[in-house]
């Protein structure tokens, strides 16, 4: 009977004082927050146009003329980005292509394509700072290669520019 007195009685010590102990914990909250800053937005403001295209001679556009192709991009204040591009090697008419080559690009954080920072626009991210008013300018432009036996037609094809925050 004392074996069992003892046992009730180191049983209930070892509840209690395990209670006891879980009750003397602690805990401590945080606040979440986020601070969701402007999406970026880019306008195509120009298409590139190489006008007419004679075969055998090259013709090429520059980012200060006005064929270049020209986008306005609009994020948060003075925020880093990354631009990149996807450029066709040709565009097509049909089954027919016309070989592009030699692109180049500018951005200017005013919608000018007189000065500003040269680049080559690639898949490889260029890194750039949008202007203290959230925007950036940028101009494109490339060179077609019609060969001396160039199909005539109208040739299409598709450059894409990419910008995210970094």
């Amino acid at each position: 009977m004392l074996v069992t007195r003892l046992a009730r009685v180191t049983l209930c010590t070892a509840i209690l004082g395990t209670a006891a102990h879980a009750n003397a914990q602690n805990s401590a909250s945080a606040t979440v927050t986020a601070n969701v800053q402007q999406p970026i937005t880019v306008t195509k403001n120009n298409d590139l146009s190489f006008g007419q295209v004679f075969p055998g001679l090259n013709n090429s556009v520059a980012v200060t003329a006005s064929g270049a192709a020209a986008f306005a991009v609009q994020g948060q204040n003075s925020a880093n980005i990354n631009l990149t591009f996807t450029l066709p090697t040709s565009i097509a008419n049909g089954s027919n292509t016309l070989p592009l080559a030699n692109w180049v690009a500018l951005y200017n954080t005013t919608n000018s394509s007189a000065s500003g920072t040269s680049f080559t626009p690639s898949s490889s991210a260029t890194s750039a700072t949008l202007s203290s008013t959230g925007f950036l300018y940028v101009f494109l432009g490339a060179t077609a290669q019609p060969s001396v036996s160039q199909v005539a037609g109208t040739y299409t094809g598709t450059a894409t520019m990419t910008v995210v925050y970094f």
